[in-house]
């Protein structure tokens, strides 16, 4: 058998200088501050192990806590208390018969005994985001579904909680006892719960931290609020372990961590090699009827009247508040304005008849209250992972995976650091269409359209490109800033002096594909008015916009020059 509290399958990164090391659940959690990082083999099972499993079982076993206070109290010491270990070890002793992973009565996060009408199964490669399999065939993919996909129980327990938390959409296998079945299948499957979602984690120094820095302390749990591996029972209100399934809301943190959005057997076999897992049912699981407000790893999207997609009824609502998703090839700092918008009453506000708002995520927003209780230089590390899917959610067209440094300071809307931050992301995006508008400049000159902002590749995709390493270099710097307002001024004239050198290279691109003719350039009317788009004039409003958008910049130039 594998046992996941104590058969080593996570590979961890000590603080000290070492090797990697290969642990289960029970010394991971004990030993915690002596590990860096958890590894994975791809960035979506990252959240999926900290939700299904290491968050859970610390939250079930020591409790949440109940205000900042209580949180920092927890966070300062770095590690576990002797206390704490001992009730951690005693909760993984209590529940040690749910977490075997090949336990024929009781397997870990699956249903024993689910099978199809027709006995069938399916290849492991089902499980697995990175494998070929049906419609799903990741671009260079090494293998072919025909290719028989061998998981050893480390892999497959991974993949397993991966396919509970990101499962791709549409249809899947009926199975015995499932009432919904109908002609051997259920429809109308919405993807994992993770996958609607654009996942924000915040990480720490060490695994102890990064677990306490997404534990959102608030009130105390429900009653009836249990992580899957208490309601196994077939006769429990909200079963985990049988082929039928719910769409319902999730009665809190525990359960919507440790939600099942499907019913998963694995099959495994000796082999040569060992035992392994070739073969798989995947079928249909529980369906959450609204993203909870309560879901700590998101941000937020506030609609307004204007701007929602399609009016809620009975048996489809809809709320006004939903999560945001990660854009793909969009890097992560230019989501700022929504994971530092921490007062979500401001933000509602935002929320015009034509505009949406933005509210950050719970654990950014308990961070903010608590961060006065933390060094003002605490490395923060946000990680930020979501999957785009295809075809009608069936497939997987690409992962998203993102890490930024951010200020403790940042966290303060009324913090220099957070004004200097949300000016600096605002300026490249203005640099960038500030290129943009000088492209289309030239190509009006020369006759032709502007290039259409969802086709083709624009010269402001390339300098955003560039300005990324600075935008990150500023976000490191801005940490021991703190509220010294010269401090400031200095990096942010610094960052504008690379800005402007950047764009400048990038506009000297442009430009030096102008042919002779932009010169004279052309004239059109329009709107009555005759306007003439020459090389000249568009470089000298590409300088001008340059100038407003770098005032510092701009500035220093003047005073150099007089």
């Amino acid at each position: 058998m594998f046992n996941l509290l104590d058969d080593p399958w996570l590979t961890v990164r000590p603080v000290a200088a070492g090797p990697l090391e290969e642990v289960g659940v029970r010394q991971l959690l004990l030993e915690a501050h002596r590990f860096h990082e958890l590894l994975v083999d791809l960035p979506t099972q990252k959240p999926a192990i900290f939700r299904q499993l290491l968050l859970p079982i610390t939250v079930d076993a020591l409790g949440r806590p109940v205000n900042a206070t209580d949180w920092a109290r927890a966070f300062t010491p770095g590690a576990f208390s002797s206390a704490e270990r001992k009730k951690l070890t005693e909760y993984c002793d209590a529940n040690r018969h749910h977490f075997d992973l090949f336990d024929p009565s009781d397997p870990f996060a699956q249903v024993p005994g689910l099978r199809t009408a027709k006995g069938e199964t399916k290849g492991s490669a089902l499980m697995v985001a990175t494998a070929a399999t049906g419609n799903n065939v990741p671009l260079f993919a090494s293998r072919t579904e025909g290719d028989p996909l061998e998981l050893t129980p480390a892999q497959a327990a991974r993949w397993l909680l991966h396919t509970h938390c990101w499962d791709t959409a549409a249809i899947k296998t009926g199975v015995v006892g499932d009432d919904k079945v109908k002609v051997g299948k259920t429809t109308g499957n919405p993807t994992g719960p993770l996958g609607q979602l654009g996942v924000v984690m915040p990480m720490g120094r060490t695994l102890y931290e990064t677990l306490l820095l997404n534990i959102p302390f608030g009130q105390a749990l429900l009653s009836d609020d249990l992580p899957q591996w208490r309601r196994r029972a077939a006769d429990h209100p909200l079963p985990s372990a049988t082929p039928t399934w719910q769409s319902r809301a999730p009665r809190g943190l525990l359960d919507i961590w440790t939600w099942q959005s499907r019913r998963i057997r694995l099959v495994p076999e000796e082999t040569l090699a060992g035992l392994r897992v070739t073969r798989v049912i995947v079928a249909a699981g529980d369906r959450l009827l609204l993203a909870p407000d309560h879901e700590p790893h998101t941000t937020w999207t506030i609609e307004s009247p204007g701007t929602r997609t399609r009016k809620p009824t009975a048996k489809s609502p809809q709320s006004p508040i939903r999560p945001r998703r990660h854009q793909p090839g969009r890097a992560a700092w230019r989501g700022l304005d929504a994971l530092l918008a921490m007062n979500s009453t401001n933000n509602e506000r935002d929320a015009t008849n034509k505009s949406a708002g933005f509210r950050t995520s719970t654990l950014l927003s308990s961070l903010a209250e608590a961060r006065e209780l933390l060094p003002r230089t605490y490395p923060l590390q946000l990680e930020l992972t979501g999957i785009t899917y295809g075809n009608q959610s069936a497939v997987i067209e690409d992962v998203f995976f993102d890490e930024i440094p951010l200020p403790l300071t940042a966290l303060d809307p009324d913090s220099m650091v957070y004004d200097s931050l949300l000016e600096a992301v605002d300026q490249a995006e203005k640099l960038a269409n500030a290129v943009n508008m000088l492209s289309a400049d030239l190509r009006r000159a020369a006759g032709a359209d502007p290039i259409p902002w969802d086709k083709g590749q624009r010269p402001g995709e390339t300098l955003l490109h560039a300005l990324d390493p600075l935008v990150r270099r500023l976000l490191v710097g801005l940490r021991t800033v703190g509220e010294d307002f010269e401090l400031s001024e200095r990096g942010l004239a610094a960052w504008e002096q690379r800005a402007g050198r950047e764009a400048w290279q990038v506009a000297e691109q442009v430009l030096s594909t102008a042919a002779p003719s932009l010169f004279t350039g052309r004239t059109v009317t329009k709107d009555g008015k005759e306007l003439t788009f020459r090389l000249s004039s568009a470089e000298r409003g590409f300088r001008n916009r340059l100038d407003g958008i770098l005032a510092r910049r701009a500035a220093a130039r003047r005073t150099a020059a007089s």
